[in-house]
Formats: C-alpha cells, sequence, structure tokens
C-alpha cells in the first residue's frame, strides 16, 4: 500500500484509492491526440530531416510494399509539385488570349514593353491605339517621343519577352505573366516542402495557390504586380535555402557527440553563401518592377539576419546576437544590397544604351544636383539647403537619379479618386475586388441565349473560402510564434507583413486590392501550416489521425468547389446575369 501523507491525502479525490495521482494535463490530451514532443539533438534540431519515404501507412492502401513506397516518396519530391504546377499552367495558359481586349491597366504596361523591345524606352502612343492594335499588332502606332512612366523597367521587360515571341496581341502580353504564375505554384510547393519538411504540405500549399482566384487573374494579365510576387517568392525560396545550408554547416562543425559548442556557435565563419547573393538578386529584380519590393529587401534582410542569430544559439553560442553581428551582418548586407542594388541599374541597360529616354540626358551641362532634385522628405525641410556638387558622378546617374525624384514625387502625391480603390484594412477579406473587364450583352447577342441577358467579366477576386480561412490561419501562426517560438510561422508572417502592413503607411494614396497579390503565396503557407495541425502531429492515435483528415480534406474541397464556383468570372466565361448576380456575394463586389 503507498504510504499516505498530508500531500497525498489532499490532492485524493472523492471515490479514487488514496495515493493515486490524477492525470497530468498530457494524459488528459492524449486521448484527443497529443503527442509529446520528443527531444531532439543538436544536429537534428539545426536541420531536421526529411521524414523517410516508405514509412506512411497510406501507402500500403495502394498495394504498395516499403521499398516500391521509397522509390516513389523519393520520385514524389519533385514529381508531385511538378503536378499541381502542371494543373496550375493548364488553368493559366487555356484561352490565355481570351478576352480579345486591352483590360485594365493592360493599357499601360502591354504598350510600355512593346516599346522597350523595339526602342529600349518606353515611347509615346497616339489616342485610340489599342483599337488599331487588336485590329492588326502589324501597324501598331508606336512613336519615337520618350513618354514619362512611373515604374520601372523589369517587369515590362519580362512582359516584353512574351511580346517578341507571339506578338503584340492579348495572348503575346500575357504569356510570360502566365509562364511566372505557374513557375510560384512550382516554387511554393518546393517553399512548401523545405518549409514543413513534407513533400503532402508543400503541394497542399501549391495547389492552395493554383486556385486562388485573384493569382489565377494576375497570372493572366499583363500587370507588374505577378512579377513582383514571383521575385519575393523565388527571393524568399533562395533565403530558406541558405538557412539550412548555413545550419548544415554548424551541425558539421559540432563535436563528434553532437553537442553543443560554444566555439561553433560563436566564431565559426559560414562562409561563401551563394543562395543569399541569389536572394539579393531576386529582391533586386523585385525592386526594379515595382519599389514596393524596397519593403520587401528590408524585411527579408532582418528575417535571414534573425535566422543566423538563431542558427547560432542552437550550435551553442553563448553570445548569438553578438556573434551574428560580428561574423554575419555585414556578408548580409553586401549579400543582399549592393546585389539588389547592381541588378536595379542593369535593369535600365536599354534606357542608359539610348539618348531618347525620358530624362535619359537631363543631367548634361549640369553641373550638380539642386535641392529641388532632392526626393521630397528633403525639399520639405525648413533650411536652405545648399546645392550638392554631384559632378563626380556619371551623367546618366544623375539624370536617373532626378528621374527617380520625380516619379517619387508622383508616387506620394497619386491621390486621384478611382471606382475601385480600397482600403488594406478590407483586402484579407476580400471586400473590394477589381473589375478589369466587364460586358453585358442581351439575348442574341455574341452568343448570349439567357433570357434576362448575360454578363461577362475579368474579376480580380482571390478565392473568398480560401482567402477568409487564411485570416484564421494568421492567428494561428501568429499563436505559433509569438507562444511557441515557431519560426516557421514567424517566417511565414514575415512574408504576409513585407507585402501587407507598408500599405498602410499610404492610406491617403489611390491603391487597389489586387497589389495582396504579392504576399498570396504567404496566406496559402499559413493556411497550410493551420491545416497540417488539424491533420494531426505524427505519432497520433488512428483515430485522431482520421478526424483530421476528414476535417481538412472537406476544408480543401470547399475551398476547391469555391474556386469552380467563381471560376467563370476569373477568365471572362459568359453567364446569365442572374448567375453572375448570384456570385456577387457582397454589395461592395459589384
Amino acid at each position: 500500500m503507498a504510504r499516505v501523507t498530508s500531500d497525498t491525502a489532499t490532492q485524493a479525490r472523492h471515490g479514487e484509492p488514496v495515493g493515486e495521482q490524477p492525470p497530468s494535463w498530457r494524459e488528459r490530451l492524449r486521448r484527443y491526440g497529443y503527442v509529446a514532443p520528443r527531444r531532439a539533438d543538436v544536429r537534428e534540431r539545426l536541420v531536421p530531416p526529411y521524414p523517410p519515404p516508405g514509412r506512411s501507412r497510406v501507402w500500403g492502401l495502394f498495394g504498395l510494399d516499403e521499398d516500391d513506397a521509397r522509390r516513389l516518396g523519393r520520385w514524389a519530391g519533385w514529381g508531385g509539385p511538378l503536378l499541381v504546377a502542371l494543373f496550375a499552367g493548364l488553368l493559366r495558359f487555356w484561352n490565355l488570349g481570351s478576352p480579345h481586349a486591352v483590360i485594365f491597366d493592360e493599357t499601360y504596361y502591354a504598350k510600355d514593353a512593346w516599346s522597350l523591345y523595339k526602342l529600349g524606352y518606353e515611347g509615346t502612343w497616339p489616342d485610340g491605339a489599342n483599337d488599331t492594335i487588336l485590329r492588326d499588332p502589324a501597324a501598331a502606332p508606336l512613336g519615337d517621343a520618350a513618354s514619362y512612366v512611373v515604374h520601372p523597367p523589369a517587369g515590362k521587360w519580362v512582359i516584353a519577352a512574351g511580346e517578341a515571341l507571339f506578338g503584340l496581341t492579348p495572348f503575346g502580353w500575357r504569356f510570360m505573366v502566365a509562364v511566372l504564375g505557374t513557375l510560384s505554384v512550382l516554387m511554393l510547393c518546393r517553399i512548401g516542402r523545405r518549409l514543413f519538411r513534407s513533400t503532402a504540405l508543400g503541394c497542399l500549399a501549391g495547389a492552395l495557390l493554383a486556385v486562388d482566384g485573384l493569382h489565377l487573374v494576375m497570372s493572366r494579365t499583363a500587370l507588374l504586380d505577378l512579377v513582383l510576387m514571383f521575385f519575393v517568392l523565388a527571393a524568399f525560396g533562395c533565403l530558406l535555402a541558405d538557412r539550412d545550408r548555413a545550419r548544415a554547416r554548424l551541425a558539421a562543425a559540432l563535436p563528434p557527440d553532437g553537442r553543443p559548442d560554444p566555439g561553433v556557435g560563436d566564431r565559426l565563419a559560414l562562409g561563401w553563401r551563394p543562395w543569399r547573393i541569389a536572394a539579393g538578386a531576386c529582391l533586386g529584380l523585385a525592386c526594379a518592377t515595382k519599389w514596393s519590393g524596397l519593403y520587401v529587401l528590408a524585411a527579408f534582410g532582418l528575417l535571414t539576419l534573425l535566422w543566423d542569430v538563431a542558427s547560432r544559439r542552437a550550435a551553442g553560442a553563448r553570445h548569438p546576437y553578438r556573434s551574428a553581428l560580428r561574423r554575419d551582418a555585414g556578408p548580409a548586407l553586401l549579400s543582399l544590397v549592393p546585389v539588389a542594388g547592381a541588378v536595379y541599374l542593369v535593369s535600365w541597360a536599354g534606357w542608359f544604351a539610348s539618348r531618347d529616354g525620358y530624362f535619359r540626358t537631363w543631367a548634361e551641362n549640369r553641373r550638380g544636383l539642386s535641392p529641388e532634385a532632392l526626393p521630397v522628405p528633403f525639399t520639405d525641410w525648413r533650411v536652405p539647403l545648399p546645392r550638392f556638387d554631384m559632378t563626380w558622378v556619371p551623367a546618366p546617374l544623375r539624370s536617373l537619379w532626378h528621374y527617380e525624384t520625380e516619379v517619387y514625387t508622383f508616387h506620394v502625391g497619386l491621390t486621384s479618386e478611382h471606382p475601385y480603390q480600397s482600403h488594406p484594412w478590407s483586402w484579407l477579406v476580400a471586400a473590394r475586388p477589381v473589375s478589369y473587364f466587364y460586358e453585358s450583352p442581351e439575348r442574341g447577342e455574341h452568343g448570349c441565349a439567357a433570357d434576362g441577358g448575360c454578363a461577362r467579366e475579368v474579376l480580380a477576386l482571390g478565392t473568398p473560402l480560401l482567402w477568409w480561412a487564411a485570416c484564421f490561419a494568421l492567428l494561428y501562426c501568429l499563436y505559433r510564434w509569438a507562444l511557441r517560438r515557431d519560426w516557421r510561422a514567424g517566417a511565414v508572417l514575415c512574408g504576409v507583413a513585407a507585402g501587407y502592413l507598408p500599405w498602410f503607411l499610404y492610406q491617403e494614396r489611390t491603391i487597389f486590392y489586387f497589389y495582396a497579390v504579392v504576399f498570396v503565396p504567404f496566406l496559402c503557407l499559413a493556411l497550410t501550416m493551420a491545416i497540417g495541425a488539424v491533420l494531426g502531429p505524427p505519432g497520433s492515435p488512428e483515430r485522431r489521425r482520421a478526424v483530421g483528415a476528414v476535417a481538412a480534406g472537406v476544408l480543401v474541397l470547399l475551398i476547391v468547389w469555391n474556386f469552380i464556383y467563381f471560376y467563370p468570372l476569373y477568365t471572362g466565361i459568359q453567364i446569365p446575369k442572374d448567375a453572375w448576380q448570384a456570385r456577387m456575394w457582397l454589395d461592395t463586389w459589384v
């Protein structure tokens, strides 16, 4: 008999034998699928291994033995993402030339891209040029006089590549954007696989991106924001690969018994890091597409430095922040900022090579930069500013600087009203989508057979159930990052914040919901992480895993159904007017 003390007597409940302890909270939660985390060694914490293929019970349901499952599992690491990307490509390239029209801001970027291809800089177009282009692309009335444009040229060069292949046609100017949209799905599959150490979850993240309506519409429209999203996502993937390689070097330098070593954590130099340089190049291309890439550059620079701090702490560093600042901050800065700046300048090669681009010869016969040529924050000072002698700077660079200050002034002063502008607070719930194209033929016109007439629209609207579920997933990621110190949740939140929060600084500016496409991949990662939690951790009881699989499967199927339901509005398919009206779930969607 157990010895009875005052402690055990007071802890015993009525009806329980004296001396027996009540079940712990872990024991109570175990019936709901809780599995206590296994204490991993240092090397495994630095570089978590991928689950070995062939051990999942799912393979047995298909009659595969362990060897076959292992071979199939190795193939699935690339085969699964490629199949998801193939599905995404079919959606994005099917009938890509429809509508046969210049829709929304294609009127700027499609023609600017053609100008870059033909002249090296943006030329001018007469009124009515769109109708001429659609009727006879060979008669495109491009003038060689320089046109004032307010976005850098990299994204337009991407669009121009498709026009060089297929001409100045709707299919031609949308082709390369569709390519990048498809490749971004492939990238997200691989990024999700690396982030979650699961091929299934990686493919799920890519599949969610493939069926997001906003991503689909932007992949089928010649605007710059999808190009910006692609380079931002590529930079994130490069930094993720760099993190794994840096942590692998720390793990390899640890003592044979794998214990933490302050000498390794504090003093080991991580050497040549090509993936971080590649990230700098991608961020440079992002900035050279739209200036909002600068915020992503700053956020990702801080993110990769914090990853280095965490890596050194895990390896045993006594002073991880000090060690990371001393050994990693400088190389990180050089790998990102100068590389991004150099890539940005290279994107202006066509403008530099010509003498006819807008402001191209502005600095000639000027000896310096006046205060009026400085960015707006400096010219708002209440003290007199001297003239700066900048004769040592080549005239083309001074001309570009002047051009950029003029563009900055335009952007911060853009407050003209637009019927589809929206506040950033409304973006996550998709409250105000943007109609790119709309026509409503009557019965008997353009093949319309409905009594009440028909409607045909291209609506930049995210798949509603995906976005609304992602709002809850972001709260889950915030919990995982703030209370459980889950670095994966922090990385996802960083991607969302870098593409979303800066727009709150420009609430008076004319801004649109489709800018949110930049952080759509990170919403898909957040939702995937939440679905992974619903599925349950490895080692959970069979019943818990089954319930989680059913709940997760129902959510995914509902999202896919929602995408199919709104698909006609994403691709401009003609439907009866009452069917179109039934899809206007919110009054603000009209």
